[in-house]
């Protein structure tokens, strides 16, 4: 009985061999996560985009075909977190205020993230130290906040819902400082850091639903000023084309010093 060779392993361009390739369906996910593993290993603005390929076991064009960059990968990473929180989310808190249904979003969201600490710490230190990496991630960010709000029932439409996912973006990213350097199990710097953020959070949007209330009253009062000022105009556009028919009429008379035959202008004989 004869059995056929073992498939030799493919090679790549620099003539290192790989696994065999994965599955078309399975390749966002084995990219991200050997996306994930280099970052934990070195510092993010040292990954390559062809260390990411070789070590997902494929090719550049294999990646090119499902990430456009860097940054890309990051932004599926944030989707993997946000799936992962709404997949999660407690039922017991769902009867609880708004505002402790966020606390307990975001607090899963960091029980998400557990897995990946260190390769958060490394893509936190390196986008901060790029600006326009950090220009770059803030649609991202605020992306996901905007999908926590809905998670925990807040506002996340108009103007004030893109104020929050924006204001929530920057209140989870200063905590998520704290997070890395919180060693306790319970996470309780963590707990102490977000509360306090969703509170400070808080009052600058009473602080701006009262300055847009402020402003809507504002706005009200100029179109009112607007609408009196053209009413005002009509008036007078019509009070001067009176007195030019009248000066038509009886100008020759006024010259003279007489009342025309009709009677005095200003005396209502119009009006019979």
């Amino acid at each position: 009985m004869t059995t056929e060779p073992a498939p030799k392993p493919r090679k790549t361009p620099a003539g290192k061999t790989s696994a065999r390739k994965p599955a078309a369906s399975k390749l966002p996910d084995t990219i991200l996560d050997a996306a994930l593993a280099l970052a934990a290993e070195q510092p993010w603005e040292r990954v390559r985009l062809s260390d990411i390929a070789e070590r997902a076991g494929v090719t550049l064009s294999d990646l090119r075909g499902v990430y456009d960059g860097k940054t890309d990968i990051l932004a599926s990473f944030s989707r993997r977190i946000d799936r992962a929180v709404l997949d999660n989310l407690d039922p017991e808190v769902a009867g609880e205020p708004a505002r402790e249904r966020l606390f307990d979003v975001l607090m899963t969201r960091f029980d998400m993230l557990m897995p990946y600490r260190e390769a958060v710490r490394s893509i936190i230190k390196s986008v901060e130290a790029r600006p326009g990496d950090l220009i770059a991630w803030n649609p991202v960010a605020v992306r996901s906040m905007t999908w926590m709000l809905e998670a925990a029932g807040g506002r996340t439409d108009g103007r004030i819902g893109a104020i929050a996912a924006q204001g929530l973006a920057i209140a989870f990213g200063r905590t998520l400082r704290v997070w890395l350097r919180d060693e306790d199990e319970g996470m309780a710097r963590t707990m102490v850091a977000l509360d306090r953020a969703l509170s400070d959070g808080e009052r600058w949007l009473r602080r701006l639903d009262s300055l847009g209330n402020i402003a809507t009253g504002l706005r009200r009062m100029r179109q009112m000023r607007r609408s009196r000022r053209r009413y005002r105009d009509r008036y007078r556009e019509r009070y001067d084309e009176r007195r030019y028919d009248d000066d038509e009429r009886y100008g020759d008379w006024r010259e003279d010093g007489g009342y025309p035959p009709d009677g005095h202008p200003d005396d209502g004989a119009d009006a019979r």
